[in-house]
């Protein structure tokens, strides 16, 4: 019983780089973990209700105008970009052409779009590290949706770096030219947000 208690604790010492066998073969504590460049780190504490709500209604706009073309996952789905890089981003889609990404143990590749929503918790990784990390595996583009702003970053991927493309506020239609099928304001989601007394 003890051992389950500190396999996580003795894995962040002993197994420097932690890969992903290591990783898939933890017990489940409850708690979502990524693998930044073979370390351990807790993604804790978990995403608030707010932040559940914006993305739902994010995905479902994408559902609504891409499904034909396009295989859009929510969180928690690993990310698997090497033995030593796994990620859960909060949206991942993956055009119906490379559905061979997609394996028994999550997502084995680059996908076309990843979307992180930011939360007190996650800025700082989803703003300086996941940037650096989704441009080096080549992602072609990624979306960082700012609540407290209201509004969308998009960033695409030039010369092997991301470039800021466009930010989305109010009825700022979103589009990509990467994926067209794409469409939806920053209002529109928020307004599609009940009130939340207690926020």
């Amino acid at each position: 019983m003890g051992k389950d208690k500190t396999t996580k604790s003795d894995c962040l010492i002993r197994e420097q780089p932690v890969t992903y066998e290591d990783y898939a073969n933890l017990p489940d504590d409850g708690i979502r973990y990524e693998i930044n460049d073979g370390r351990l780190e807790a993604m804790t504490p978990s995403p608030n209700a707010l932040h559940q709500l914006v993305l739902q209604e994010i995905e479902y706009r994408m559902r609504q105008n891409c499904a034909r073309d396009y295989v859009i996952f929510l969180a928690p789905i690993d990310l698997i970009l090497s033995e030593i890089e796994v990620r859960q981003p909060d949206i991942a889609m993956i055009h119906r052409d490379r559905l061979s990404i997609i394996t028994k143990r999550g997502i084995e590749g680059p996908p076309n779009l990843v979307v992180e929503v930011l939360s007190p918790f996650s800025a700082k990784r989803d703003r300086q590290q996941k940037l650096h990390v989704y441009a080096k595996y080549l992602i072609p583009e990624y979306w960082i949706v700012d609540i407290n702003n209201e509004l969308l970053e998009q960033y695409v991927l030039t010369d092997q770096q991301y470039e800021l493309l466009e930010v989305y506020q109010e009825n700022e239609p979103v589009h990509s030219g990467k994926l067209p099928c794409l469409s939806f304001t920053m209002r529109e989601i928020m307004d599609s947000i009940p009130d939340l007394p207690n926020f």
